[in-house]
């Protein structure tokens, strides 16, 4: 695991420790030292730790004119044991919130399991994005990860599975991505109704 690193394709646009709203502003990296871990595996040192011990995140692009963020996770999500959803939620996610941000990509190509218990942090931050016409929607879960999420009933709340899995989000602009999801999203609600 130690050589997956988050995607830097978009990094002349935009760069997490570099913007003052984000929070791992001021951040610096260490390329040569690798200390963050999920069990017993060394990770790259360009992924962000945001307090859980199983899964570690990156910013990858903010647009807060167009009101979104793309956000690739790496690891275990265990909301079962070490309350993931909670640290994204209080430690990530409430920060673009209180600056309008409410569209929401989470790139999950490197989201290994996911494990559930509660649905309150998805029900929140579903309704802290709902009225602004926000959304959430995971990019490329593992089959066995959405079935997991469908089991506690996320998908109220988020978009994932298909149509949103094979995705090759890494040779697309951020903007054509939002727009491309947004697309899909428009056309489910259409199909629902």
């Amino acid at each position: 695991m130690h050589d997956i690193e988050p995607w830097w394709g978009w990094r002349e646009e935009y760069i997490a420790e570099r913007d003052t709203k984000s929070p791992f502003y001021g951040r610096t990296y260490d390329e040569f030292n690798f200390t963050n871990k999920i069990y017993n595996y060394f990770i790259h040192p360009q992924w962000d730790f945001m307090g859980s011990e199983t899964l570690y995140c990156k910013i990858l692009y903010v647009d807060y004119a167009r009101h979104f963020a793309l956000i690739e996770l790496i690891g275990e999500w265990n909301d079962c044991i070490t309350n993931d959803i909670m640290f994204l939620k209080r430690e990530v996610l409430d920060d673009f919130i209180k600056q309008y941000i409410s569209k929401f990509v989470i790139f999950c190509d490197n989201v290994l399991n996911f494990h559930g218990d509660d649905d309150s942090y998805y029900e929140e931050w579903y309704d802290d994005v709902k009225d602004d016409g926000g959304w959430i929607c995971l990019v490329n879960t593992f089959d066995h990860v959405s079935a997991e999420m469908s089991r506690y009933k996320l998908q109220f709340y988020l978009h994932f599975g298909p149509p949103f899995n094979d995705m090759n989000w890494r040779k697309q602009k951020p903007a054509f991505i939002i727009d491309n999801i947004e697309y899909i999203t428009q056309n489910k609600q259409k199909q629902i109704l």
